[in-house]
């Protein structure tokens, strides 16, 4: 539980980090952050968080010896209010992220044990190492392709490869079950997805 992810506001109530639940209380019982309430937004320092956790909340919960506290799915930043950027390093996993398991020409999951790159534009032929020119395909598909464009073997491709833009002042895409959740903060309708678009919105 305290590996879980919360996400955390700036000043400005825009999403700028997904923190480890950890990360999260520390801040809040520092009086870094305040905890935000799940249903009317309110905001909460650790002691109110307490009281109200005690009272019922729903939601996952963190048991001590003596008493229980509710973790928060969001947490605003007292002090803060900029920006946090990373990039999303290109790597082989990345590209195997981006694409979801999905070979991107027949459209099927596979495990990864059998899935390959596949170079868009054949090396070959003057095809790089780049987001836009990889690929993952199952191995049936790869075979089939071969030193050709998905054009000339007639098999286009499921959408176009592009650089992942997944939650850019993240590093990272936001865990699947939090969308719900997060969607007051987050446009939800355009994370998550590999290959969507990012942006931090608040309301």
């Amino acid at each position: 539980m305290l590996e879980g992810s919360v996400l955390v506001l700036n000043k400005s109530w825009t999403a700028v980090h997904i923190a480890p639940v950890r990360r999260a209380l520390s801040l809040l019982y520092l009086g870094a952050a305040r905890a935000v309430h799940p249903h009317d937004y309110s905001l909460h320092d650790f002691e109110d968080w307490m009281v109200l956790s005690q009272n019922g909340l729903g939601g996952r919960y963190i048991h001590t010896p003596t008493t229980r506290i509710r973790v928060p799915e969001v947490v605003l930043l007292t002090l803060f209010n900029g920006f946090i950027r990373h990039e999303v390093r290109f790597s082989r996993h990345s590209i195997f992220e981006r694409d979801a398991g999905i070979c991107q020409y027949c459209g099927k999951h596979f495990p990864k044990s059998q899935l390959t790159l596949d170079h868009v534009l054949p090396q070959s032929r003057g095809g790089g190492e780049t987001w836009e020119n990889l690929v993952i395909a199952c191995l049936q598909c790869n075979v089939r392709k071969g030193n050709r464009t998905p054009d000339e073997a007639g098999m286009p491709l499921l959408k176009r490869p592009v650089k992942p833009a997944w939650m850019p002042h993240f590093g990272a895409r936001v865990p699947e079950e939090q969308l719900v959740v997060w969607q007051r903060f987050v446009d939800a309708s355009r994370w998550g997805s590999a290959g969507k678009k990012a942006v931090s919105s608040a309301s």
